[in-house]
């Protein structure tokens, strides 16, 4: 037994002498536990980013918006005619190559092309800015009228109401005839009767979610009522905001559309993709190339809205996170 035993405290010995010259080879004794370093922590728009780069769909409609935007913004640079030449040999042409008219030209001998472009700068300003215009005043009117309630609600909500009861050309006209005619009339009676629809929404999803868990957490902690709209409420409630806006972008455009059909709208020699669509009309069975280009420009930045819409509405929702 004896000599069992010292065998073994001799082979453990041997066992744990290398071990022990590690150790004081390497500063003498072990390292304690590291405590684990804190890393910071990624913003809200990083992180959506991020997320929205994942989605193939949504990345290429926001390149190909971005594309669209360049082409209309510089296009009319680099093309032979100008938004109003005519030219007076090729009325109502077909596409060709021959005489520089790629797309065909109009029937008062206008190249298509050009004027498609300068419609999509029109088409595209007017829909980016009243949609954000719309956006901005019906997201924080909707949800301040959610968040207070009670009295102030039902005054907000009130108003909401008598600018729904004004009928639309009526504030037009109106703002025509104090201000004048002017594109940025457009924007501005656009914008003014679309966040109706925003504010609505907005307010109904403050309703449901202003009594939530992370509300009264927020209320505990000694949150500013600010704090709470712009840093809970409001992000929570982007996904069917994001499902709007890209509903309200081409509903935009087919308001300018009308308007500029009224005689209320763009006027010549400018133009937009509504106004180049309401002539193709006219001129369909003659020429068809008049209504399938400017409704072709027009259908594919409809799609690629759509498609950002659903990437952006999964990206910034925290409830998919």
């Amino acid at each position: 037994m004896t000599s069992s035993h010292g065998a073994h405290d001799t082979h453990a010995a041997s066992g744990s002498a290398p071990a022990d010259d590690n150790h004081l080879q390497g500063g003498g004794g072990p390292n304690p536990p590291q405590a684990p370093v804190a890393q910071p922590g990624e913003s809200l728009a990083r992180e959506a980013w991020r997320r929205l780069r994942h989605n193939r769909a949504a990345m290429a409609s926001l390149i190909l918006l971005v594309a669209m935007a360049i082409i209309c913004i510089a296009g009319p640079w680099l093309l032979p005619w100008d938004l109003a030449e005519v030219d007076w040999e090729n009325f109502g042409t077909g596409p060709t190559l021959a005489n520089q008219h790629w797309l065909g030209t109009d029937a008062n001998g206008r190249d298509l092309l050009t004027r498609t472009l300068y419609g999509g700068r029109v088409s595209l300003s007017v829909a980016l800015v009243a949609t954000l215009v719309s956006l901005v005043i019906g997201v924080l009117y909707g949800a301040i009228s959610g968040y207070v309630g009670g009295r102030t609600d039902n005054l907000m909500m009130r108003f909401v109401d008598i600018m729904y009861s004004l009928p639309f050309m009526f504030l037009v006209i109106l703002l025509m005839v104090v201000f004048g005619r002017n594109i940025f009339l457009i924007y501005a009676a656009i914008g003014a009767v679309e966040w109706l629809d925003m504010a609505r929404i907005v307010r109904g999803q403050t309703l449901s979610l202003k009594r939530r868990e992370f509300i009264e957490a927020a209320h505990a902690l000694g949150v500013r009522d600010s704090k709470i709209i712009t840093r809970h409420l409001i992000p929570n409630s982007i996904g069917p905001v994001i499902i709007y806006v890209t509903l309200t972008v081409p509903k935009v455009i087919l308001l300018e559309s009308f308007l500029s059909f009224l005689g209320l709208g763009v006027q010549e020699p400018l133009t937009s993709w509504g106004v180049l669509i309401s002539e193709g009309t006219s001129n369909m069975q003659g020429a068809p190339w008049m209504l399938i280009v400017p409704a072709a420009f027009l259908a594919v930045t409809l799609f690629c809205l759509n498609f950002l819409g659903d990437g952006l509405r999964d990206a910034l929702d925290p409830r998919t996170r």
